[in-house]
């Protein structure tokens, strides 16, 4: 996800492994089930809420996994938020040129490429082999863009995979992948038409719209998305948002918590899930 226009730009706002189980989505899936009973969905209602003092944590979201340790988006980024026992991993994904879903946040690579003639190209106009050519600038060591599918085999059901579609136009072959169902992965965008697209694609799937900017009417969004969580910019959480979206029946996620004063702010508050650059940072 990016941060609001006003904040600084950032400094430093399925796949062939994973086969489809024997459930379709429109019958239950078992990881999702398993992922259900241990509280990777933890229902919410403004009337069950329970009071401050006794209220759960929020959820730990690792953004684009452990970023401050290892190349955002990469495999070892997502292995480190493991094993900080994150609750949660999000992370952005486009497609190549030949429809394989890629994790990587910008549209053109930020990263090298042996092949002076693909640099600067969108990963939209490469394909998978093409792709293979860069590797992440941040990295020490080779890495390169991995694929959806092998970041859904690493993390194995252990955290919830928050999968933002970056990508235009990619939402089933998001879902191709996820059927493989190795994970709950809800789905989240900016493109609320994305989202709605996707509640007819797969009805199963959560999903999630994104604010960066107050909502004119966060309910009235949650009803034409079919959204259960609502991912805000830290700046808009405020108990009437919070409030609005819980008698709604979802959830608040908020981005990007990177300071512990302000995560103890959003969880007196009630949000539901705090998404960090280092969850080391939140309660």
């Amino acid at each position: 996800m990016h941060s609001m226009v006003r904040r600084p730009h950032r400094p430093g706002v399925k796949a062939r492994s994973l086969r489809p189980r024997q459930s379709p989505w429109g019958a239950p899936c078992p990881a999702l089930a398993t992922a259900r009973a241990a509280n990777y969905y933890p229902p919410v209602s403004s009337a069950s809420l329970p009071a401050s003092s006794t209220r759960r944590a929020p959820l730990r979201i690792a953004h684009r996994g452990a970023k401050r340790e290892a190349p955002e988006n990469s495999l070892r980024a997502m292995a480190r938020a493991l094993e900080h026992r994150a609750h949660g991993i999000e992370l952005d994904v486009h497609a190549t040129a030949d429809g394989v879903v890629v994790v990587h946040h910008d549209p053109v690579p930020r990263a090298r490429t042996t092949r002076s003639a693909l640099a600067g190209r969108a990963i939209a106009s490469l394909t998978r082999a093409e792709l293979d050519t860069f590797l992440l600038e941040e990295s020490a060591l080779p890495e390169r863009i991995p694929d959806l599918a092998k970041v859904l085999e690493l993390v194995a059901g252990r955290a919830t995979v928050y999968v933002e579609i970056k990508g235009a136009n990619i939402e089933q072959l998001v879902v191709d992948v996820l059927r493989g169902c190795n994970s709950p992965c809800p789905v989240h965008s900016f493109d609320h038409g994305a989202i709605a697209r996707l509640a007819q694609l797969a009805p199963e799937l959560p999903r999630g719209i994104l604010f960066d900017a107050p909502p004119a009417d966060v309910r009235a969004s949650m009803a034409r998305t079919g959204a259960r969580d609502v991912w805000l910019h830290f700046t808009l959480a405020d108990a009437p948002l919070v409030e609005a979206v819980h008698a709604a029946g979802g959830r608040v996620i908020v981005w990007t918590v990177n300071d512990p004063a302000e995560a103890a702010r959003l969880a007196a508050l009630g949000v539901d899930a705090l998404c960090s650059d280092d969850i080391r940072l939140l309660p």
